[in-house]
């Protein structure tokens, strides 16, 4: 039985701890995944916004009209969009794995995992066992049972975000299921490819987590360009005999529906894999949403066995991963003064058209809450660069505490919105006052921040 000072679970944000900090140390380092370093590098963020530049390009055509410009779009070659993606990053996931398994220090498993015992892993066929663990295991997209899954015809044209950017062709057709934020994504991305799509969505707006008015305005946009039909319960998928499969749902009044298309996304989010590692075995808790419990060390309920990413943080989000990754670092390194993961401010933001982007609390939030709080809206059509883009949809809506008038949360809707949070994000991080933010520096005119700072002076402080 060997045995090892560390072992790190996923080689997605997990993977990044292993430095030369850790030269003196044997490591194993454990990952079953059909490509190595894990979701966001293979089939998540980065993938997908890849995907999406080019989406955001072929959908500009309509918009270039209003503004008097004429452009047309000639076509999407999906397979060259699709090589030029998966041709880039393919490479850096084999050549990763290849650096590890060259690693003196680093043993490689690339087999299934669960453990049998305290601090004991079985590996394939070979159980070790090791002084400290990282659980970085990841999610994987949650596949509910649906009523014909079983038929080859159908489950063949049936996919997850894991899967489809890999799709042979570009589809005539596409049933989306779901309305969050891979949804959300994934709906622009073959929309504007040319795709007609349908999104079903069981509750009554897209992207529900948002605040209300930001998830309100998203579907009324996307539904612009996008069959997007609510309040619908998918309960079976039959073949047609076309190359095509049928999708039915029902919606709150027992009315029937079907959806025809040539391919199904299932975007019903992700479920934590821990799950698959018998964690019982080695007396790690798990919550009631199969999440690793951790501390604010990222310490599970064993001393020496740390967590981080999707396998224990509501939020599966890598810039959250990596965030917990540096932590878990320092306290393996330094067990005596360990330092304490900092998540007040998580922004995020949905790569679609229209993006979004948000951090903090929203008003729904505030309000459930029993909060004292003042709200400021800034379209961008108030602003100079606003004009220059007709934009007539999109805004900034900020809400902040009157007492410390420091904000509480900052949602934007629209061109840029991932750009245009960030220096919210700062503002709230630091605990810079909104009155100091909007008048103690000096805003490009006419850039588009005008937005953050119009909405900054418009609140009542």
């Amino acid at each position: 039985m060997r045995h090892f000072d560390l072992c790190v679970i996923g080689s997605g944000s997990g993977n990044s701890i292993i430095d030369d900090q850790f030269s003196d140390q044997q490591v194993a380092l454990v990952d079953k995944g059909e490509r190595f370093g894990g979701t966001c590098l293979n089939v998540g963020c980065i993938p997908t916004k890849m995907f999406v530049h080019p989406a955001d390009l072929a959908a500009s055509v309509d918009h270039a009209r209003a503004l008097g410009v004429d452009l047309t779009l000639d076509g999407v070659h999906w397979a060259a969009v699709r090589d030029r993606i998966f041709g880039r990053i393919d490479p850096i996931s084999e050549a990763g794995e290849q650096w590890r398994e060259h690693n003196e220090n680093v043993t490689l498993f690339r087999e299934p995992a669960r453990f049998t015992g305290p601090r004991q892993l079985l590996v394939g066929d070979e159980t070790i066992t090791a002084e400290k663990f990282v659980i970085a295991a990841g999610s994987r997209p949650q596949f509910p049972p649906i009523a014909g899954l079983d038929d080859p015809a159908v489950a063949d044209r049936v996919h997850t975000s894991d899967d489809v950017m890999r799709l042979d062709h570009l589809p005539a057709s596409l049933v989306i299921i779901g309305g969050g934020f891979v949804s959300a994504e994934f709906a622009h991305i073959f929309s504007a490819f040319g795709t007609d799509v349908t999104v079903l969505q069981r509750s009554d707006v897209m992207l529900r987590k948002e605040d209300a008015d930001i998830a309100a305005a998203f579907t009324e946009q996307l539904a612009r360009r996008v069959n997007v039909r609510l309040r619908q319960e998918v309960i079976g998928i039959e073949p047609t005999g076309r190359d095509t499969v049928l999708v039915e749902s029902v919606d709150p009044d027992g009315i029937h529906y079907d959806f025809e298309a040539e391919q199904v996304l299932v975007a019903l989010g992700r479920i934590p894999n821990g799950d698959l590692l018998d964690l019982p075995a080695t007396g790690v808790a798990v919550d009631a949403d199969g999440l690793v419990v951790v501390d604010e060390y990222q310490q599970t309920s064993v001393k020496g066995i740390f967590a981080l990413g999707d396998v224990c943080s509501p939020a599966q989000l890598k810039h959250v991963a990596n965030h917990e990754a540096r932590v878990v670092q320092h306290n393996l390194l330094h067990p005596r003064r360990m330092t304490a993961a900092d998540h007040r401010f998580i922004p995020h933001a949905v790569f679609s058209d229209p993006q979004i982007a948000s951090v903090g609390l929203t008003e729904q939030q505030a309000m459930q809450r029993k909060a004292s709080y003042v709200v400021a809206r800034q379209d961008y059509s108030g602003v100079a660069y606003g004009w220059a883009m007709e934009n007539t949809d999109s805004f900034c809506k900020l809400i902040a505490d009157p007492r410390t008038k420091q904000l509480l949360g900052a949602h934007i809707i629209g061109p840029e919105a991932s750009t245009l949070l960030q220096p919210l994000i700062q503002a709230m991080s630091f605990g810079l006052k909104a009155p100091d933010m909007a008048r103690g520096q000096y805003w490009i005119h006419p850039a588009l921040t005008e937005v953050v700072e119009n909405a900054l002076l418009a609140l009542k402080l």
